[in-house]
């Protein structure tokens, strides 16, 4: 949470309408004004991307082509790092940025992933 002013409480199946976030973390639901927790989902995904790769998956110059692409949703793992990231990783990504609100990951779902399992039992 980057802004406790903005910041909300809600119960499941509970619905948002205000659109507030930073281009390249916010999820497309949030862009058409109707959007529950998932959202939140959506934006650890572009994070973990980024921390694993350096760069955002919804790059662009200027604040409507970013937006333009998170709006189609569509990205990939074409940059040559991705060769050295473990499937698990890719997979638990592709959960989290997921455009399909009901295909995408909850927080349980994600902390139940392979990827977290794995380096949970490492440490």
């Amino acid at each position: 949470m980057i802004d406790f002013g903005t910041s909300h409480h809600y119960g499941q199946k509970h619905e948002m309408y205000q659109a507030y976030g930073t281009p390249y973390y916010i999820a497309p639901e949030v862009l058409k004004g109707k959007y529950n927790e998932k959202c939140d989902m959506w934006s650890i995904g572009v994070i973990l991307f980024i921390m694993l790769c350096g760069v955002p998956p919804f790059a662009g110059r200027g604040e409507d082509v970013i937006l333009n692409k998170v709006r189609k949703g569509v990205w990939d793992f074409t940059q040559p790092i991705w060769e050295e990231i473990s499937s698990e990783a890719k997979d638990l990504i592709k959960g989290l940025i997921e455009k399909d609100v009901d295909k995408r990951l909850s927080a349980i779902q994600a902390l139940d992933h392979p990827w977290f399992i794995k380096k949970i039992h490492k440490t």
